[in-house]
């Protein structure tokens, strides 16, 4: 193992390098949080394609291929699918906008109303993806080293909080491209063809597996809705994913560069269903699914090509701890406390100036801070992600895409759907169950509903809030003081 712990380490202190290096660059709030809004096609898609494919759809890909067979992909499919979704029909109008969270975005369409609240349903959302993806570096140290699950916790969360911390957004850049490359070697080009090998090859699979593993809808219409409604939906509103659209230079960067992202999610998602087949063909008896990965990994590969391929899954969990951390801590400093600190010195107070890039960097240390904390205290992942996911598209689904879609939706209408729909899938979790699928569903209706009927009852938007709404989709009206910085490819 000494040559797989190297190739390890060697990973590990690259990324604490990047970290270092894209201090450096990050000199402005807008280079800090966004990378200066200049990343170009290359670089937007592969760091885009390392956020949304995390530990769950890595591990927990090859886990419901293991459970499921080929139709365990959908449950990435549907990311892919919604990151394309994200691409084609909205990437371009989100990135003209010029903001840097969410909750600015539906201020400036509903006229400066609905941003705290929004604000505290999408700080609950990313911090608890950034605890569940925290979590997950327990299973990968324990495979490496056999490390207590605290010890891993704190390490693999330490090294996350620090680059990002150092660079903010360009080192999370920086970092996600290497993990994008070294994920793709690792998974796609490397442990993929291994394992289908060693499982005899398709054919040999087949012989040895129940028909069901090779129907594409093995897992159920119902469990394919259910991840189209929870993941494909939440591809589309979600602070983390919003804050890599905000990097592109251009709406043309945004919506091309995102749609090669969301293709190679696709692949992504059939690459680990092959792999957790394969690995239920050799390993007919696992303890459980979520082993299959580590299981084929640890015996099936060769030295170096193993650690390799660890360091691959090391990559997935960090690209997205790290993004959802700089989402959490953006929307924690830039929608409640900058609001509530406003609100104090509307009382009052003197306004004094303050380091803005400084700022955004304390909420990140404390964040992350938190986040490893909380991801030691806690046990079941599942269903802390399950809440996380239904809070975010039953509360703001509906009046994101309704702002962008219905010019009569306003702000009241927006305000109640958030609160309704947040309000009854709390209320629905406790009634049937955190894993349950009607919460979801009866939740988004009932936002839907309240939005519309609310909408209609009051006043519209007022007509000067919807031209300048209109100004900023057409890209103008947003002009930012920032230097400019050098274009990345």
């Amino acid at each position: 193992m000494a040559v797989d712990y190297t190739v390890i380490v060697v990973y590990l202190a690259g990324m604490l390098a990047m970290g270092w290096w894209g201090m450096r660059r990050a000199k402005s709030k807008s280079e800090f949080l966004v990378a200066g809004r200049r990343l170009g096609p290359w670089m937007y898609s592969g760091t885009m394609a390392a956020i949304v494919l995390g530990g769950a759809s890595t591990i927990g890909g090859v886990g419901l291929g293991y459970q499921y067979g080929l139709s365990g992909a959908w449950m990435v499919f549907t990311i892919g699918l919604g990151l394309l979704a994200l691409s084609v029909f909205f990437s371009a109008r989100i990135a003209r906008l010029k903001v840097y969270t969410v909750s600015e975005m539906l201020d400036l369409r509903y006229g400066g109303r609905a941003g705290v609240i929004s604000g505290v349903v999408m700080w609950a959302y990313t911090l608890m993806l950034a605890v569940t993806s925290t979590i997950a570096y327990a299973t990968i140290f324990d495979v490496l080293f056999d490390m207590n699950r605290t010890v891993a916790i704190i390490l693999g969360g330490s090294i996350v909080v620090a680059y990002s911390t150092l660079g903010g957004m360009w080192s999370i850049t920086l970092t996600d491209m290497v993990q994008f490359v070294v994920k793709t070697i690792g998974v796609l080009l490397l442990l993929l063809p291994i394992a289908v090998v060693k499982a005899g090859g398709f054919s040999e699979m087949k012989a040895k597996l129940p028909t069901e593993y090779f129907d594409p809808l093995g897992i159920g219409g119902e469990t394919i809705f259910t991840y189209v409604l929870i993941y494909t939906f939440g591809m589309l509103i979600g602070q983390d994913i919003w804050q890599r659209v905000f990097t592109a230079r251009s709406d043309k960067v945004a919506r091309y560069g995102g749609t090669v992202a969301g293709t190679y999610c696709l692949v992504y998602a059939i690459a680990g269903a092959v792999i957790g087949t394969a690995a239920k063909v050799m390993y007919p008896k696992l303890p459980s699914a979520d082993a299959a990965f580590a299981t084929i990994v640890k015996d099936e590969l060769p030295m170096g090509v193993r650690g390799l391929v660890l360091a691959a899954a090391l990559a997935a969990v960090m690209s997205t701890s790290s993004g959802a951390l700089i989402a959490c801590a953006t929307v924690a400093n830039n929608d409640i406390w900058s609001r509530l600190r406003g609100a104090v010195k509307s009382d009052g107070a003197g306004d004094e100036p303050h380091d803005e890039v400084k700022g955004n960097r304390l909420f990140i240390l404390i964040m992350g801070v938190a986040v490893v904390l909380i991801a030691i205290a806690l046990n079941d992942v599942v269903q802390a992600l399950t809440v996380a996911y239904n809070l975010l598209v039953a509360g703001l689904l509906v009046p994101i895409l309704g702002g962008l879609l219905w010019k009569r939706g306003t702000a009241e209408g927006a305000l109640a759907a958030i609160a309704a729909g947040g309000l009854s899938v709390i209320g629905l979790m406790w009634g049937y169950g955190i894993l349950a699928n009607e919460p979801i569903y009866y939740g988004l209706l009932i936002s839907l509903a309240v939005y519309v009927l609310v909408s209609l009852a009051t006043k519209p938007t007022d007509a000067g809030v919807l031209a300048a709404w209109r100004e900023r989709l057409a890209g103008r009206g947003a002009a930012e003081a920032e230097p400019d910085t050098p274009v990345a490819v």
